[in-house]
């Protein structure tokens, strides 16, 4: 009796478990505690939208290339897009004249060339794809609940949190999932995005800390 194989884990399973300490350690950032405990302003979070703007600008760069990819095509999804909302948000966060006044952190700068730099690649766009749109769909839900409830922001200046085209997070959620564990990965390709995926996160995990340090 010949042994039974055993099954070689998702791409998503591989993504959720080997990024689960960088996860948690961006999120123990203290910038991130403290603005969701609601010890610090409406103006950090103004300083964290500019610095998704820059870093959407270059994800949505590499969707647009991923996206004629035959390999790639079916993980880009016109409603995950976020620059356009991101833009609203910093009209009613800084004004009409937000182009001229907000700044955009060192550490955020490194983060936007490094997606410009291997986010063609689909292992690498799928690793940063996953972390950032997934988690605007589950975790960024609360950000915006927190937001809401210790700041007293309503719908405008958050619009980067809401997804019209998705109206339940969950099932599309999966949909996204099976996308990415269908995607025609080899096994180093693969290993890359998990690599990229944990490089992900600490690159989010570098501009919270600087956030962090510009609002203590």
């Amino acid at each position: 009796m010949s042994a039974m194989s055993v099954a070689t884990p998702s791409l998503s399973a591989r993504l959720r478990e080997g990024t689960r300490a960088e996860h948690q350690a961006a999120e123990s950032e203290g910038f991130v505690e403290g603005l969701l405990s609601g010890r610090l302003d409406v103006a950090a979070y103004a300083d964290l939208a500019a610095q998704q703007l820059e870093i959407y600008r270059a994800l949505e760069e590499a969707s647009a290339l991923v996206g004629r990819d035959p390999r790639g095509a079916g993980l880009v999804f016109a409603e995950l897009e976020r620059v356009p909302s991101i833009e609203r948000d910093l009209v009613h966060l800084h004004g009409a004249g937000w182009r001229d006044t907000v700044r955009v952190l060192p550490a955020t700068r490194v983060y936007a060339a490094r997606l410009r730099d291997v986010g063609a690649g689909l292992p690498e766009y799928a690793a940063h794809a996953y972390t950032r749109y997934l988690g605007d769909l589950s975790g960024g839900q609360v950000i915006k609940r927190m937001m809401q409830r210790h700041y007293g922001m309503g719908a405008e200046g958050l619009a980067f949190y809401d997804f019209p085209e998705i109206p339940k997070a969950k099932p599309f959620k999966d949909l996204y999932r099976e996308r990415l564990d269908a995607l025609p990965l080899d096994r180093a390709e693969t290993d890359r995005a998990v690599a990229e995926a944990q490089e992900a996160f600490r690159l989010n995990r570098a501009m919270f800390a600087e956030l962090g340090a510009a609002h203590p």
